[in-house]
């Protein structure tokens, strides 16, 4: 059995139910054999893929709190820190049931190589808590954050562990989260990204991860020989990444016709009208399909489905597990060419096998959606100097970091012999950073 099957069949022996987290190291190892066959014997006697598959720390917590009808509520809380050899945890906290150990293990195991692939000296952590903030007046989730943090605290700092915001944790719960880490410590660093601009936050951090998925998109398409302007795109999810991805591709001269949340989706064939997307979402924190009262000739529909649109370009931008083999297929058969995740993994193992047996350009989530760990990376930057930055500064930074991923991709994916398969691509260089790292500092 070879190395990459023995650490396989350990990790689904030692974390056991936890699907995604197997399925996320599957993927990954998988496409690493290249590199890990070539030096088996080497990463074997230091149990190289052991340790890179290991959490470095798990931290779980209870988190109770007072409902607005004096009830106590008690979620369970987590923090995953995943591997520090470039640098501090980073990773952002989610909140939504669904949240449990196994899926925060598997965004952190993706955080690690995601990470890497910006440049950037940060390593690799998520958490969050299976506390569900819709529907939940500001006092209770004020009242919730402050709990959560009253236990996380102990455990991050500015050069130890850095969150950010995931699902579920916008400007709201991040600053809450902050004023408890101030109160209970009396520092004010940068322990939290995605601050508000009045104690420092960045600009451009809300529109990164979509405006960098744009970005990474419209350099994959150049150099293989299309453009972005005039192409139609469908847009998965509603909430940060989607709208911003959909603004991007819109002043690249792109056509946005579709866009969906938990419950449908919306079709626009004269192209998302945005103005009325935010004020659905940001302003009154709405439903998609209130789009379609508002404007005359959109059609919203319930339930899962938006991938049988039609379309060149899919942008998966929702959550984990969302585009599976029939979609990809349906995706194909009506002329899509091209797929880059704004998600973490929004497609199922098949559906990446497929998009890459029958030659589809396919970018992977911890290449396509860096844009935003990368920016959050740029906000302790500004943090430690003190200084801030333009929204221009910071949005020249994040395009120039998104065309170095796809390059570095794109090279690795060349010296392995697999040109043109960036999952490949973005793995090998993203792992080859995080182990030359892991190897100079020795067995920690």
């Amino acid at each position: 059995m070879s190395y990459v099957d023995e650490v396989y069949e350990r990790v689904v022996a030692q974390n056991p139910g936890e699907s995604e987290f197997h399925q996320a190291v599957k993927e990954v190892l998988d496409s690493l054999k290249l590199v890990i066959d070539a030096n088996e014997e080497k990463y074997r006697k230091m149990a190289l893929l052991e340790r890179l598959t290991e959490p470095e720390r798990v931290i779980s917590f209870r988190v109770p709190w007072v409902d607005d009808n004096g009830q106590v509520q008690v979620n369970k809380g987590y923090r995953v820190q995943f591997n520090s050899a470039i640098g501090p945890y980073k990773g952002g906290l989610r909140l939504h049931p669904s949240v449990n150990q196994g899926i925060l293990k598997f965004l952190g195991f993706e955080q690690v190589f995601k990470n890497s692939l910006t440049g950037l000296p940060i390593g690799g952590g998520k958490g969050g808590c299976n506390f569900d903030p819709k529907g939940k007046s500001d006092r209770e989730v004020m009242a919730f954050c402050q709990s959560f943090m009253t236990e996380l605290y102990k455990y991050i700092g500015a050069d130890q562990d850095v969150p950010a915001g995931d699902i579920g944790v916008g400007g709201r719960e991040i600053g809450f989260m902050y004023g408890q880490y101030k109160r209970l410590t009396g520092l004010y660093e940068g322990v939290l990204t995605g601050k508000g601009l009045t104690y420092g936050g960045s600009l451009a951090r809300t529109q990164a991860t979509g405006y960098g998925l744009v970005y990474i998109v419209d350099e994959m398409l150049k150099k293989n020989g299309k453009e972005l302007s005039g192409k139609t795109v469908v847009i998965s999810g509603s909430g940060n990444v989607a709208i911003y991805a959909a603004e991007k591709a819109q002043q690249l001269g792109a056509k946005v016709v579709a866009l969906s949340d938990s419950n449908g989706y919306v079709y626009d064939k004269d192209g998302i009208k945005l103005d009325i997307v935010k004020d659905i979402k940001e302003v009154r924190r709405g439903r998609i399909k209130e789009y379609a009262d508002q404007v005359p000739g959109a059609v919203y529909t319930e339930g899962k489905g938006i991938w049988t649109i039609s379309c060149d370009i899919a942008l998966p931008c929702a959550t984990q597990n969302e585009l599976n083999l029939d979609d990809a297929k349906i995706l194909k058969a009506n002329g899509c060419f091209a797929v880059a995740e704004g998600a973490n993994m929004p497609s199922t193992r098949e559906a990446t096998d497929f998009f890459l047996e029958n030659h589809m350009l396919f970018m992977p989530g911890k290449a396509a959606n860096a844009g935003g760990v990368a920016t959050s990376a740029l906000e302790m930057t500004q943090n430690s100097q003190r200084l801030s930055w333009s929204f221009e500064e910071v949005d020249n930074k994040l395009h120039d970091i998104m065309v170095n991923i796809f390059a570095k991709a794109d090279d690795a994916a060349k010296r392995y012999g697999v040109p043109g398969n960036y999952v490949a691509g973005a793995n090998i260089a993203g792992f080859e950073k995080v182990v030359d790292a892991m190897m100079a500092q020795g067995i920690v």
